[in-house]
């Protein structure tokens, strides 16, 4: 396991990072428990969980698991929010109210006095992003956070962030949490260089494409119970053509290489410029010993030219980034206050 530094900060985390929606959910918590511990003990030191996997039971589970023998101190640990919290129409959003009655609530579930990195899950253009910047640097200042980060914001908001940041003497986003796998590479436009530019750490969530890119798939049978059906996935999200073209290469190279296609596919994603760790996200042991395995995956030029010459970057088989509503336009957004 390689370790790499979290955007301009002196952290290092690995180069895979543990997401856990599926615990206390299609996982239980033995088993996510056990995942976590393999995944420790393989090297892994960066989790990543929100405080809506699960209706909060996944923080919970992690909290429990990360209080045993001293693994939370070894453990860069975040979390986000930003969706409901129950019926209150306060419980939700990142108004500065919510943000610290969010990270409270997050740090008890933990176990933890604090969190690594708190991201905003998702924009939200209801609210100036100075009102939540000042909310989080109050955090931070308290001791109950390390850094911050973002999920799924554009080009431009990012850059809108770091931008009131410093303009109001604040602690800016250290990463950004993007979809991106190789059947969309749409982050790679504007979002990644951003982050190249100014030194957020990237994060891909998604980066198997949903189980896509696992390699159970074909384009002539479903799998029962399974995400994608007919071509499409739980969300509407639709498989093209060109999608399972890619799929049949990634067959025919995993072959050469002796590995699974998600290990390959997994190797891909991390060996891309500005990505720091992938967030993979098992629901079984079986699946976290696969996908660790990815990191003795080595990809040459040639390989990567193959993938290339079906998917060039930039590009998309699959429209994934643009379905996950990076960013809420409400009718009444307001503009930033400096």
């Amino acid at each position: 396991m390689d370790y790499r530094p979290l955007g301009r900060t002196g952290v290092q985390v690995s180069q895979i990072c543990l997401g856990t929606m599926m615990f206390g959910g299609r996982t239980t918590e033995d088993d996510s428990i056990r995942i976590i511990d393999y995944a420790q003990e393989c090297g892994v030191n960066f989790v990543d969980t929100a405080n809506v996997y699960a209706s909060n039971e996944s923080e919970r589970i992690v909290g429990r698991a990360l209080a045993r023998d001293g693994k939370r101190q070894s453990t860069i640990l975040a979390t986000k929010f930003n969706f409901p919290q129950g019926d209150d129409v306060n419980a939700r959003g990142l108004s500065r109210r919510h943000v610290i009655e969010a990270c409270d609530a997050s740090l008890e579930r933990l176990q933890t006095d604090w969190i690594d990195l708190y991201q905003l899950h998702r924009s939200n253009a209801s609210v100036p992003i100075d009102e939540t910047l000042r909310a989080l640097d109050d955090l931070i200042r308290a001791g109950k956070i390390r850094y911050i980060g973002c999920s799924m914001f554009p080009a431009w908001k990012m850059v809108e962030s770091l931008w009131v940041a410093k303009e109001l003497g604040l602690n800016r986003f250290v990463s950004e949490q993007p979809a991106y796998h190789m059947l969309d590479r749409t982050a790679e436009r504007e979002v990644i260089p951003a982050a190249q530019s100014f030194g957020l750490a990237v994060i891909p969530w998604g980066p198997l494409c949903g189980g896509l890119l696992t390699g159970k798939y074909r384009s002539d049978a479903d799998v029962d119970g399974a995400r994608w059906q007919g071509g499409k996935d739980n969300f509407g999200r639709q498989a093209t053509p060109l999608a399972w073209q890619v799929l049949d290469l990634l067959h025919e190279m995993a072959r050469e290489k002796d590995c699974s296609v998600s290990q390959l596919s997994l190797a891909w994603c991390g060996s891309q410029p500005g990505v720091t760790a992938p967030i993979i996200g098992p629901r079984t042991l079986e699946q976290i010993t696969d996908n660790l395995g990815s990191v003795a995956v080595e990809l040459t030029t040639e390989d990567l030219e193959r993938i290339d010459a079906l998917v060039p970057p930039r590009s998309a088989a699959v429209r994934y980034y643009d379905e996950a509503h990076a960013v809420d336009f409400s009718p009444n957004r307001h503009r930033s206050l400096v």
